[in-house]
C-alpha cells in the first residue's frame, strides 16, 4: 500500500509521533530535523545537564534512569519510536534529575531546542500530541515505580521485555544481563535467575548478551498487570500509535 510506511527507509515518519503529525506541522519540521546514529551506551542527556535538543528515536531504545549519590541506578521509563527525549524542554523545566542513555542501539532524529519551544507555543496538534505523549509517560513511570515495589523480578523482566519489543521492529534485544540488572534497580544474581526461569519456560532464548523473544502471546500471559496499564494508556492516547504499529507489524 502507498500509505503503509517502508520500514526498510530511516525517515523521520518511522518516529510514529512525527508520522502523527498533520502535513504541514511536519512540513515546517523538516528543514530542522536531523538524522543521527543512537549507539549503545550513548548519554542523550545528563542529570540536570542543559538539554541542547529533543530526540525521536526510530530503530532505538533509550532508557530513562534515576541516579543515586552512590552510582547506583534503576530505569523509571523507556522511550522509543513512540515518542521522544526531552520533555523537560517544552514542560518548562529545561533540566530534569534523570538521565538518558541508549540501551538498544539505532537511530533517529534531533530537533534543536529553541525549534521545538517555538513550534509548541504556537499551539496546535503538535502541542496537543507532545502533551498527550507526556500524560502516557507519566503513566509509564508511575506503573514502573509501583511494579517495582510490588512485584517479582521474573515479572518486571516480562515488564521490561515486552515494552522495549513495542519500541523495536524485530523481537530481538541485545543487553548483558548487566545492563538490565542495572536498568530494573536489582542484582544481577536475580536476573539471571528470572532470565533462566523464562527461558526454561520456552518464552526466551538468551545467550552471550543476545534475548530472543520465542512466544510472546505467553510472556504477555506471564506478565504482571503493569505491562497492560502502560499499553493501554498510550493506544488511549495516542491511537495514532496504535495504528501505525499495527501496520508496521503486518
Amino acid at each position: 500500500m502507498s500509505n503503509t510506511l517502508s520500514l526498510a527507509a530511516h525517515t523521520p515518519k518511522r518516529n510514529h509521533l512525527l508520522a502523527a503529525l498533520p502535513e504541514a506541522s511536519l512540513q515546517a519540521l523538516l528543514p530542522f530535523l536531523e538524522s543521527v546514529p543512537l549507539p549503545l551506551g550513548m548519554v542523550v542527556y545528563e542529570s540536570g545537564g542543559t538539554q541542547g535538543y529533543v530526540y525521536f528515536p526510530t530503530s532505538s531504545i533509550v532508557s530513562l534512569l534515576y541516579v543515586l549519590a552512590d552510582g547506583a541506578s534503576a530505569e523509571i521509563a523507556v522511550t522509543g519510536n513512540e515518542g521522544l527525549v526531552g520533555i523537560a524542554l517544552f514542560m518548562g523545566g529545561e533540566t530534569t534529575p534523570s538521565r538518558a542513555v541508549v540501551q538498544s542501539a539505532g537511530e533517529g532524529y534531533r530537533l534543536r531546542a529553541g525549534v521545538l519551544k517555538k513550534e509548541f507555543e504556537r499551539g496546535g496538534e503538535l502541542q496537543h500530541l507532545l502533551l498527550r505523549y507526556t500524560q502516557a509517560l507519566i503513566t509509564q513511570m508511575t506503573q514502573t515505580a509501583v511494579c517495582n515495589r510490588h512485584h517479582a523480578v521474573d515479572q518486571q523482566l516480562c515488564r521490561w521485555l515486552l515494552l522495549s519489543l513495542d519500541r523495536l521492529p524485530g523481537s530481538e534485544l541485545v543487553m548483558t544481563q548487566e545492563l538490565i540488572a542495572n536498568m530494573l534497580g536489582v542484582r544481577r544474581e536475580g536476573v539471571t535467575e528470572a532470565a533462566g526461569k523464562l527461558q526454561s519456560e520456552g518464552l526466551i532464548h538468551y545467550s552471550r548478551g543476545h534475548i530472543s523473544v520465542l512466544d510472546r502471546r505467553r510472556l504477555e500471559a506471564r506478565v504482571c498487570e503493569c505491562y497492560a496499564v502502560v499499553k493501554k494508556e498510550y493506544d488511549r492516547l495516542l491511537p495514532e500509535r496504535a495504528t501505525l504499529s499495527a501496520r508496521a507489524s503486518s
